[in-house]
């Protein structure tokens, strides 16, 4: 009798069950071969990998798909195309954005893609723009929460914050805060050059790498920290590839040769929208005819808030809400009018919060369910020197300052090779999210 007649034989035997996990463990074998040594299999693993360094909860899983050597070599080309994409010199407009006869200040619209939906909002005057921050120390603020606090007609999450294992409570931004002309927070000296992006007096949308100085040459008067540039002058900077950071929810800005400002918030890791690319989002700006344009924060901070504090997106947080963030972009009706607080005025330290049990959501003021086991690791108070730094301390953010307003007193402010999981080269620090 033949091994093929005896296994047929013996498979009439088996139960229902013993069948089905037989059938299961050659799918399993079929499509893992599939997954590993064809051409589409490798692209696959290839956004999986990038996806998971670009997500808080999954980051460290990332060698699974491609392995540690690659791994690291991706995330060492993520910082040099980053500091690549901000080198061009933007042209600044000569003239300050005019809008004649202008009926409506915002439109907000539905917009889609392969595997994602979203929501843009154009603001007509981007004078209209300001960054507002938390009110009270010691926690973040949702952004429906300053969009009602401060009657603004709209709003979207702005810059990154260094976040704990995930569950950072939204107070300690990563980079600059200006708001009004005033720098409310600064991580690095005044001359360090730092990825931003920000709003000239005029209206302008500048997105590079600038140092504070500069950023006050250029007349800047709101800024947050984060990044790539995508569209410099016109062109797209992404020409092959999907950008290199995976499928994520997004939230970016671009700006037309007009002044007009479009802001895009895309949902992400939910049945309804998987998320989109950095190319996805690029190529929408384009078609909008925006001639600069880079992303905010995104992953689970990602969110378009509108009059009222009406939520008109998805969050991707654990619990379906919003996060509290360090910083929002809010549109008013009398921005000029606008005034912010510095809620990091005389801190000498911040602690981000934090959890080690990521099965624990946020609660709606920022906090964990759960307590820490272990106590959030404290700032580094480190005294700075108010004169220009030498020059092996630019660039540099182990040295850095602590939260400031104008004045260039020496401070302190957490450091961030101190804080656990916090990779300043991930677009979404909010899961860091810094894409989160």
């Amino acid at each position: 009798m033949s091994r093929k007649t005896l296994f047929s034989k013996r498979l009439k035997t088996w139960g229902r069950g013993k069948r089905v996990l037989m059938v299961f463990a050659i799918l399993i074998f079929v499509v893992s071969s599939l997954f590993y040594v064809t051409p589409t299999g490798s692209r696959f693993r290839t956004i999986l990998a990038e996806t998971a360094i670009t997500t808080q909860s999954f980051r460290t899983w990332s060698w699974v798909f491609v392995g540690g050597t690659e791994r690291d070599r991706m995330i060492k080309e993520l910082f040099e195309v980053n500091d690549k994409n901000a080198a061009e010199e933007q042209k600044l407009p000569e003239e300050p954005f005019i809008h004649k006869e202008m009926t409506q200040l915002t439109k907000i619209e539905d917009i889609s893609g392969d595997g994602w939906v979203g929501k843009k909002i154009y603001i007509y005057d981007p004078k209209a723009i300001r960054v507002v921050v938390p009110q009270k120390q010691g926690t973040g603020e949702t952004v429906s929460s300053m969009v009602k606090r401060t009657h603004a007609v709209a709003g979207v999450n702005a810059g990154g914050f260094v976040d704990p294992g995930g569950f950072g409570n939204g107070f300690a931004p990563i980079g600059v805060v200006m708001s009004g002309g005033e720098v409310l927070y600064n991580d690095s000296a005044d001359t360090t050059p730092q990825h931003v992006v920000a709003f000239t007096k005029d209206g302008a949308l500048i997105i590079g790498k600038h140092s504070v100085k500069e950023l006050r040459q250029m007349n800047v008067t709101d800024a947050v920290s984060f990044y790539p540039r995508v569209i410099v002058n016109g062109k797209p900077l992404i020409t092959k590839g999907n950008g290199g950071r995976g499928i994520q929810p997004r939230t970016a800005v671009g700006q037309r040769e007009d002044g007009t400002v479009i802001f895009v918030v895309i949902d992400g890791r939910q049945k309804h929208s998987i998320g989109a690319s950095l190319r996805d989002v690029q190529d929408l700006l384009l078609e909008e005819g925006c001639i600069n344009a880079g992303f905010l924060d995104g992953g689970s901070s990602s969110v378009l808030v509108g009059e009222g504090g009406e939520v008109l997106t998805k969050p991707s947080s654990p619990n379906g809400k919003e996060r509290t963030l360090p910083s929002a972009f809010l549109v008013f009706n009398n921005a000029e009018d606008v005034k912010v607080h510095n809620v990091w005025d005389g801190l000498d330290t911040i602690d981000p919060g934090g959890t080690w049990d990521p099965d624990k959501a946020w609660k709606p003021d920022g906090q964990t369910t759960k307590p820490t086991s272990t106590p959030t690791p404290k700032a580094k108070t480190t005294t700075v020197p108010t004169s220009t730094p030498k020059p092996d301390q630019t660039g540099d953010r182990s040295n850095s300052t602590k939260p400031n307003s104008t004045s260039q007193s020496p401070t302190s402010t957490p450091n961030k090779a101190d804080i656990p999981n916090n990779n300043p080269s991930d677009p979404d620090n909010s899961d860091q999210d810094g894409v989160g």
